[in-house]
């Protein structure tokens, strides 16, 4: 079987393996018996012949998938030998990564990201040229999803800018407010490098000193694409500085770079104080004398690129913007609707959420005035407000986990498979939360010992009422990120590539029905607001639909943008702004929440209706979960496979 990097979807099938057992002759069996005997022998000689044949046909599929195996494997090593930290963000082995990695830093110059890029896009060519003879489904679909996912993180060929992000494939802006190696690495280092002897303690402080080549690389990309007319949104550079700022804000000795490692030694057992003090002296001296210099000096740049920052807001304003933007689609929002028809949607979805919205604030007494304006006022009531303080943020963390503890004992009748890894809230640290959105999760590693992470936004309090919280603990952890997440990478029969596959119309459209389905399982019943708050995080992400394509394909300013979020939903005004400039450094990634869920629930409509009273909730959502995080048309195809199989 031959792919194409188009994606086409085959049909599969399975391959019987038949073994014969052939008796031997007695020596005294008569004539009659050894006449009959060699009759038989020659009646069956055709279907040995078969069988020796399919025997040969079966050793070869097995040699095929093994070789097709070491090319996935040869993949997973392209990009994390590259992507050290994200190793270290899964906890990778040593094996897995093919060399040691623990000490080292990743390497965003163009000449590094170029061959990145060539070797993945390698791979999908010869992973979807691949001759394999196998009819197995499994061995049909891993080749299919891993030559789309080599493709995702290689990014499109035709476009060398920006830098390749594990979680969403090309990234267009490596410096910008929300993500990148600036923000994510000194994160992971802090959130997820293990400490567990005096060798991952030096290892840390190795890394350390690595900053001025890491930020010495992405001077050069950030050069390289300025090079090119490529560059972010001035208000993007502006917020990248604000980062910057905080980041560079505390004394060196005091950063939490350094905070995290002092943690990590207090429980270690087995190093003499004496030595963890040393160890602590020479992170410091790292961080002052490598990490913050080098901040400084891509702070500098950045703030000289001002004058040279486009005023306009959406990728269309970039050289071969709108082929960009296009291809965003394909990748983040997993369609091939222009964005035009996708504008469409997110108007009709947004006039269908709004409806639904009104009738419960009109049952509840607020009749006056839009949705938006009756729902800011809500929000501003003292009963919906957590105190602006210490005690008021644990007390938000503490009922955030209520409301997972309630979930997920209520989930058993409809989610057969639990995942074996655990989750666990935090807030955001201060340096990066004025960038950083509302919430957010990241993965366990893969051994378990470290959770996943609902991280939450707590820079506004006004900006998380109450009532929204519940929609927002099913989105970031169960049955949303989490649980899917936690799911995908249990399946360690799959490629390791797949079992951490990031699609983005899948993800992050699982975690948007996640907040439906926990509608349909009661959470909300004798909860007028909660619902109301579910409906406005609906709302949310069909006015992304809109703005996105507002921003990106009709050349809307920032200002319209954030003018239309804010009349629509009546979210804070910290949070529209913010998750503008978002939309403006991610074109697309915005498009997959709502084209996601709208299409596992018309898949969901579509087996319901085909098997009437057979169709069971609990089989479609292990279906639609234990295969790991797959493109749409694939998704599609397994639910057609298990209605007919069913049937």
């Amino acid at each position: 079987m031959k792919l194409s990097t188009s994606l086409r979807v085959l049909g599969a099938g399975s391959v019987l393996a038949t073994a014969l057992v052939i008796s031997g002759c007695d020596s005294s069996n008569n004539g009659t018996k050894e006449k009959a005997a060699k009759e038989k022998v020659t009646q069956e000689k055709p279907a040995l012949q078969k069988n020796a044949s399919q025997d040969l046909s079966s050793k070869n599929e097995v040699a095929q998938l093994q070789d097709l195996t070491k090319i996935y494997q040869k993949a997973t090593q392209a990009l994390f030998k590259k992507r050290a930290l994200s190793a270290t963000l899964y906890g990778l082995s040593e094996d897995e990564v093919g060399q040691y990695y623990a000490d080292q830093m990743e390497d965003y110059s163009p000449e590094n990201e170029a061959a990145l890029r060539t070797e993945l896009l390698a791979l999908t060519e010869k992973i979807a040229g691949f001759a394999n003879q196998s009819k197995s489904s499994s061995a049909i679909e891993n080749q299919l999803v891993m030559a789309s996912l080599t493709r995702y993180f290689g990014g499109h060929p035709d476009f060398s800018i920006g830098y390749i992000d594990v979680w969403m494939g090309l990234s267009p802006f490596i410096v910008n407010q929300i993500n990148g190696p600036l923000i994510d690495i000194p994160r992971y280092m802090q959130s997820d490098q293990k400490i567990s002897n005096e060798k991952d303690a030096m290892d840390y402080i190795e890394r350390l000193g690595k900053f001025d080549s890491l930020i010495g690389s992405i001077q050069n990309k950030l050069s390289a694409d300025v090079k090119k007319n490529w560059i972010a949104p001035k208000v993007n550079l502006q917020g990248a500085v604000r980062y910057f700022d905080s980041f560079l804000q505390p004394k060196p000795e005091e950063h939490p770079l350094v905070n995290a490692f002092v943690e990590k030694l207090a429980l270690l057992d087995g190093v003499p104080e004496e030595k963890k003090q040393k160890l602590i002296q020479l992170a410091k001296q790292k961080v002052a004398d490598v990490v913050y210099p080098a901040y400084q000096k891509i702070s500098e740049q950045t703030k000289s690129l001002m004058d040279k920052a486009r005023d306009e807001s959406g990728i269309w304003a970039q050289p071969n913007g709108d082929k960009y933007y296009q291809d965003a689609i394909r990748q983040l929002g997993d369609s091939d609707r222009s964005a035009e028809e996708i504008h469409q949607i997110g108007l009709d979805e947004v006039a269908r959420v709004t409806k639904e919205m009104d009738a419960i604030l009109k049952s509840q007494g607020y009749d006056k005035g839009s949705v938006g304006e009756r729902v800011i006022a809500v929000t501003e009531e003292p009963r919906f407000l957590y105190a602006d303080s210490d005690e008021g943020r644990k007390e938000l963390l503490n009922d955030l986990n209520g409301y997972i503890a309630e979930i997920t004992e209520k989930m058993a009748d409809l989610f057969k498979t639990k995942p074996p890894y655990q989750v666990e809230v935090r807030a955001f640290p201060v340096e990066i939360q004025d960038g950083a959105p509302g919430g957010q999760y990241t993965p366990p590693s893969v051994d378990g010992s470290k959770p996943g992470i609902y991280w939450i936004n707590l820079r506004d309090m006004k900006a998380v009422p109450k009532f929204s919280l519940k929609s927002l603990t099913y989105h970031e952890a169960n049955p949303g990120h989490h649980w899917q997440v936690a799911l995908n990478m249990a399946q360690t029969e799959l490629p390791f590539l797949r079992r951490i596959a990031p699609y983005n119309a899948y993800v992050e459209g699982w975690a948007l029905y996640s907040e439906q389905v926990a509608a349909e399982m009661g959470l909300y019943e004798n909860d007028p607001f909660g619902d109301l708050g579910r409906l406005q995080a609906e709302l949310f992400r069909a006015v992304r639909l809109v703005v996105d394509t507002g921003l990106h394909h009709k050349r809307w300013t920032r200002e319209q943008a954030i003018a239309y979020m804010a009349e629509q939903t009546g979210s804070a005004e910290s949070d529209v702004v913010a998750e503008i400039e978002r939309y403006m450094a991610w074109p697309g990634q915005a498009l997959g929440y709502k084209l996601g869920m709208l299409k596992i629930l018309e898949l969901r409509a579509h087996a319901k209706k085909a098997l009437g009273e057979k169709f069971d909730l609990a089989e479609f959502h292990d279906l639609v979960l234990l295969g790991g995080a797959v493109p749409m048309v694939v998704l599609e195809r397994k639910v057609k496979d298990w209605i007919a199989g069913k049937k």
